[in-house]
């Protein structure tokens, strides 16, 4: 009796372990998907575009994300985490002002692909209300560790601020739009290489 009574409850928390990958499976592919086609055919695309691309059903975007609101905010959030999570994996491979100019050029490339979303996060939707303090929670911490470390070896100035240099980095890459491929970098690294002055030992 028990282990007729432990097969029957192992088969539906293995179903249910299968149904959750399923799920996370194609909520990872709409995401992925609705990142491309936002770039290219901006947030209004349609959303058999995306589902297409994504390889599932109409009815499982709406499923997962029953307002487009709910997608541009996903996608979002998705991208400002692989940002934030980026800079502990790049301190440990790198030394420390190689981690924190590889990271910049990481968020300068974040920021371009991002322009094609800046028209809806300022629409005054109220899906996108929380989405400013998530941006700072999430990436600020991430610059400030980099710089910290880049500080201590001295190889950067002690007064670099995190929010001024996600915002001046912001600035560039949409001041350097449309002026032609690499324009942006080129100048990123011009400010991460102004970090170096007046740089020493703490």
């Amino acid at each position: 009796m028990t282990d007729e009574t432990d097969d029957r409850d192992r088969k539906p928390r293995g179903a249910e372990r299968r149904v959750r990958v399923d799920a996370q499976r194609n909520v990872d592919a709409l995401l992925q998907a609705a990142l491309a086609v936002f770039a290219t055919s901006g947030v209004d695309a349609p959303v058999r575009e995306i589902a297409e691309k994504a390889g599932v059903g109409i009815g499982t975007v709406y499923r997962h994300f029953p307002q487009r609101s709910d997608l541009v905010s996903a996608v979002f959030r998705r991208e400002i985490d692989a940002c934030a999570d980026a800079a502990p994996m790049l301190a440990a491979e790198c030394e420390p002002f190689e981690a924190l100019a590889r990271w910049m050029q990481r968020y300068a490339a974040f920021i371009a692909t991002k322009r094609g979303l800046a028209s809806a996060l300022h629409s005054g939707n109220p899906a996108f209300e929380s989405l400013p303090d998530y941006f700072d929670q999430r990436l600020q911490p991430a610059l400030r560790s980099l710089l910290e470390n880049a500080v201590a070896t001295g190889a950067v100035r002690a007064d670099a601020d995190a929010e001024e240099l996600l915002g001046a980095v912001a600035s560039l890459c949409l001041s350097a739009h449309n002026q032609g491929p690499g324009r942006a970098e080129r100048m990123v690294s011009l400010l991460v290489d102004g970090l170096r002055y007046g740089a020493g030992p703490t």
